[in-house]
């Protein structure tokens, strides 16, 4: 099979393309590189350098090849920034989806398409773990941008007999076991690589929050390799591509247990050999107490149970990246 990847530069795309590739699949990029590199994409795949936004560059892609299955990771993913930027948020993580959407549906056959989603959309949780139908309040507009998006894609699914999957996500963390891409982001707000490369430079980390309704106080968030969310978009393509007609579901990507921000702290302390300092700062501003998934519906669907997402493989494979390329690509 044939796969448009969008946003494959970024962190989690270049993952799945480096995956699709080990499988035997051809994934082709497309990223306008604002946030993705290019050094984390294999000379030998094919490369488009342009914004989804380009309708006209993006119809070309789809005259020049035909593709079984599109991915999209091409979101802006800050929420702070998205509190402050709501603007861009909007043009960029929605507008961009219904350009995709309404050039996909044109298209004499119509791919299958696996969007990338986030626990984001549910806000505050009502419950622990989270299921795919529990209330949705997002608190930032990054969170709201991916659940407008979710409708969009259903509604073009049910009218246009189109067939699509929104996969959302917990803690993406880690990096790929052969080394030479990993997490690379600029302002970095994900606990673990703060850990580890505060730690490489004898710095300190700062936890936010340590008066939490948790059994040690901090957050708990669920943790879930890299590699084992491309395996999940790979399987869900297989999926779709089985199916004929309308066709649109929601799944979780988790372990479907949480690790508190100091569970996290320990495990990399035994992993790196040393001790870890830290300070405990003020809470961030919508920050829940715990997130973890229900992730029963992956198995049920796809048939997918996470097998490198142990801390110990996510952190191991994480320090070699940092320790590979300190200052990222």
């Amino acid at each position: 099979m044939r796969f448009l990847v969008i946003g494959g530069a970024g962190y989690i795309g270049s993952h799945f393309v480096r995956e699709a590739k080990r499988q035997g699949y051809e994934p082709v990029v497309y990223d306008n590189l604002c946030r993705g590199f290019r050094q984390s994409v294999d000379k030998d795949v094919r490369f488009i350098e342009a914004n989804l936004l380009d309708k006209a560059t993006l119809e070309k892609a789809f005259r020049e090849k035909s593709f079984d299955a599109v991915f999209h990771f091409a979101a802006f993913a800050l929420v702070g920034e998205s509190v402050a930027q709501p603007e861009i948020y909007y043009e960029n993580n929605v507008e961009g989806v219904k350009v995709l959407l309404d050039v996909m549906r044109g298209l004499e056959k119509i791919p299958a398409l696996i969007f990338s989603s986030s626990c984001a959309v549910f806000g505050t949780p009502t419950k622990l773990p989270i299921s795919e139908d529990d209330p949705k309040k997002p608190l930032s507009p990054y969170g709201k941008s991916k659940l407008v998006d979710e409708f969009i894609i259903e509604d073009y699914c049910a009218a246009h007999k189109m067939r699509a999957m929104a996969l959302r996500y917990f803690n993406a963390c880690g990096a790929d076991k052969d080394g030479g891409i990993g997490e690379a982001h600029d302002p970095e707000t994900h606990l673990i690589p703060n850990v580890l490369r505060a730690a490489l430079k004898g710095e300190t980390v700062t936890i936010f929050g340590d008066d939490f309704d948790t059994p040690d106080g901090t957050c708990v968030r669920d943790y879930i390799h890299v590699t084992d969310l491309a395996v999940a978009h790979i399987r869900a393509a297989e999926v779709l591509c089985a199916k004929s007609g309308s066709f649109y579901d929601a799944l979780h990507l988790g372990t479907g247990h949480g690790y508190s921000n100091l569970d996290i702290l320990r495990a990399a302390e035994k992993v790196l050999g040393v001790d870890v300092k830290y300070k405990i700062g003020a809470r961030r501003a919508g920050d829940p107490a715990g997130l973890y998934a229900d992730n029963r519906r992956a198995k049920e669907v796809l048939g997918f149970e996470p097998t490198c997402s142990d801390l110990e493989t996510i952190l191991s494979s994480a320090l070699k990246w940092h320790k590979f390329a300190p200052k990222g690509y």
